[in-house]
Parts: C-alpha cells; structure tokens; sequence
C-alpha cells in the first residue's frame, strides 16, 4: 500500500484537473451539446492514461536533476521510493492504454496517437535544450481539446487548435512562475528555463505575456464557436483569477507561487467549462 501511495503521489492525480475539463470542452464544441456516453469515457480514459504515463516519463527522466534540487529531492524517484523498471512498465501500460482508447473512439485518433506520445516524450528533455521548455508543456496539454474534438467528429479541422493555443499559453504562463523558484538551480546546472534565461522580473512578464494570450484566444474561440453570454462570463471570471495570480507573485514576493501556480489555476478550467456548458445548453 506504501507503493501505491507513492505512485499516487508521483503522478498527483489531482492535477489532471488541469487538462480535464478543456479535453471535456473540445467534446462538447465538437458534439455542439453532448457527446456519447462512450465517447466521453473512452476520452477521459485516454486523458488520464496520457497525463499518468507523461508524469511517470517526467520523474523518470528528471530524478537525478530532481535529487540535486533541494525543492524536490524529496521527491518519490528522486529518492527512488519507487522501482525504476516499475515506473518504466507503468509508462508503456498507460501508454497501451492511451492507444487502446484512441483505437476505440475513431480510426484518426488512432493515427494521431503516436505525435501524442512523442510530443509527450519530447518535453521531459526541452529543459536540457531550450528555455521554451514552458510553452512546449503547454502544447502537450493543448492538445487534449484538439484530440477530444477528433474523438467526437473523426476530422481534423482547425477549430479547435484555437482553444488548444489557449491552453497551451495558459499552461506556459504559471509554468514561467512556478520555474522561478529554481532560477539559480537551473543557472548553476545548465539547464534552461525563461526564468534562468531572464531573471525573475523576466520570467514575470513573459508569464503575464502568456496570460494574455489565453485570454484573447478564449474569446477568439467564442467567436469562432459562436458562443455566446454565458461563456464570455466565464472568461472574464477566468482572467480576473488569472490577474490575481499575478498581483499576488511579484519579483522579490514568490512565498505564494505554489498557491498562484496549482491551487488557484484549478479553477480557470473548471470556470470555462461550466461557463461553455450553460451557454451550450441555455
């Protein structure tokens, strides 16, 4: 049971509230109402088997980085609580999983899977090459909209890349301030980050930058999707949570980045969610 904790801890289920609901809103935009009952699990199956196998891929591949840090080597596999070949067997199972699900929705998503597992592959090395590490995160995640909409209609239309571009900036934007906590971390070993490239004050802006790309895409979506009162609602609850965030985490004052970071961004998702399915069905 002690390992089953420390595999739930690890891959800190909670956070798949991030990508969920944006996944969820796709389905919904693409269905323009609900979609089948079994196109619905099938997607949830797939978004949980993604997100899972990336986390383990990520704490796999980080946990020498990750026992250097003094931030996280506490971390499950940075002191190897867990088996490295059993994290390795998860990642393919979940992974398994993940094309099983596509395979059960349409034969495109099939196809698609594997761009999925790369791009998902890709990230857990970017901070070794490039301080665009943040956005290339977000892209990961921005495509759960995009694969959500494929599920539903078998097509692959331009659509729903608009609300994926949301979630990617929105994605790269806390991601930037959370980075900030390791700027001398990073500095001293050689990894990038735009924190570590620009400095505290630097990663600030480029964040708040990020932000208000997701806020402009949001309400080009709405545009785009024809939606309509309700859903402006939300994203304007959605950039009041989002300028919060930054008037709480300024340069010198990152003692409420974890806050900032994964508490209250659990919520932009949920609000454009809720927000989405009023105005979908009133």
């Amino acid at each position: 049971m002690s390992k089953v904790k420390d595999f739930l801890n690890m891959v800190d289920f909670g956070h798949t509230l991030f990508g969920l609901p944006f996944a969820y809103l796709g389905a919904f935009l693409a269905a323009g109402g609900l979609p089948t009952l079994e196109q619905f699990a099938w997607i949830t199956v797939a978004m949980v088997s993604a997100r899972t196998s990336a986390l383990c891929l990520n704490r796999l591949i980080d946990r020498r980085i990750d026992r250097a840090n003094p931030r996280t080597s506490d971390w499950v596999m940075a002191e190897e609580r867990l088996p490295v070949k059993g994290v390795w067997f998860a990642v393919f199972i979940f992974f398994a999983l993940l094309f099983y699900s596509a395979a059960q929705l349409n034969p495109l998503c099939l196809k698609l899977a594997p761009l999925a597992v790369v791009v998902l592959w890709l990230y857990s090395y970017t901070k070794r090459f490039t301080w665009w590490c943040h956005l290339i995160l977000g892209m990961a995640i921005g495509i759960g909209p995009v694969g959500a909409w494929i599920a539903v209609t078998g097509t692959f239309d331009w659509e729903p890349f608009v609300l994926g571009m949301a979630v990617a900036c929105w994605i790269a934007g806390f991601d930037t301030m959370y980075a900030c906590q390791d700027i001398e971390f990073d500095r001293e070993h050689n990894l990038y980050s735009i924190p570590s490239r620009f400095g505290e004050k630097g990663a600030l802006v480029f964040s708040a930058v990020f932000h208000f790309f997701t806020v402009l895409f949001l309400i080009l979506n709405g545009l785009i999707m024809g939606l309509d009162y309700w859903y402006y609602t939300g994203v304007s609850f959605a950039a009041v949570v989002l300028i919060y965030e930054h008037w709480i985490v300024r340069p010198g004052e990152l003692g409420r980045v974890n806050f900032a970071s994964f508490k209250i961004n659990h919520y932009v998702g949920l609000i454009i969610f809720a927000a989405s399915l009023l105005d979908i069905f009133l």
